[in-house]
């Protein structure tokens, strides 16, 4: 199906099976406010545009705390089924553009945050789509970076993805370098670089 329609599948299940209570790495968030965030983003065009922006937050967040109120199984159904076919990002490709690491990165948002978490065994598809989707939000997230960063994933990949000097190269299977770009500490990597520059590295959010 592609990795945004299997992301979407395997986290609704996932969401299934823990429960609207269940923790999620996304701070301050169970599983149920996951949920009416992802299904905010993908049927209310008014308030979408809070995801991003500060100053509409507020106004977010209220609409986003009515959709939590909502029963359990309505919910999670209405993130199994994704937005109407008339929504801009329920057009195949740019789907996957803008819903690839989103659900990805929530799957494993709600995944890592449950007791005993261990990475997913390798898939050639999804660590592929999670290599590039690395690389190219790092040009956003990490664009403030104090430092220059370099991703290298375990068999040996390697992009430079933030100028900079000194550099900082992490290394990790290609997920977990998607979520260390996201901000994610539940994560498997090592730093390679000058002590101080790692540790101004670990200390910087990445971000809008």
């Amino acid at each position: 199906m592609g990795l945004a329609a299997d992301e979407r599948q395997a986290l609704s299940a996932l969401f299934e099976e823990i429960g609207p209570d269940a923790p999620t790495l996304c701070e301050g968030w169970s599983a149920r406010d996951l949920a009416a965030h992802l299904v905010v983003r993908e049927h209310r065009l008014d308030a979408a545009p809070g995801i991003v922006v500060p100053a509409l937050a507020g106004y977010t967040k209220r609409v986003q705390d009515g959709y939590a109120t909502k029963p359990w199984p309505d919910l999670v159904d209405q993130v199994r089924r994704g937005p109407a076919r008339y929504w801009p990002m329920a057009v195949g490709p740019l789907n996957e553009v803008v819903n690839g690491a989103e659900f990805l990165v929530h799957h494993e948002d709600v995944r890592r945050a449950q007791p005993g978490w261990e990475p997913r065994p390798a898939d050639a598809t999804r660590d592929e789509a999670a290599w590039r989707l690395a690389r190219q939000s790092a040009k956003l997230n990490l664009r403030k970076s104090p430092v220059g960063v370099g991703l290298k994933t375990t068999d040996g990949r390697s992009a430079v993805v933030k100028t900079g000097t000194p550099v900082v190269t992490v290394t990790g299977d290609p997920v977990d370098l998607l979520l260390f770009v996201f901000g994610r500490d539940a994560i498997h990597v090592t730093y390679e670089g000058d002590e101080s520059a790692v540790a101004r590295l670990r200390g910087f959010s990445p971000g809008l």
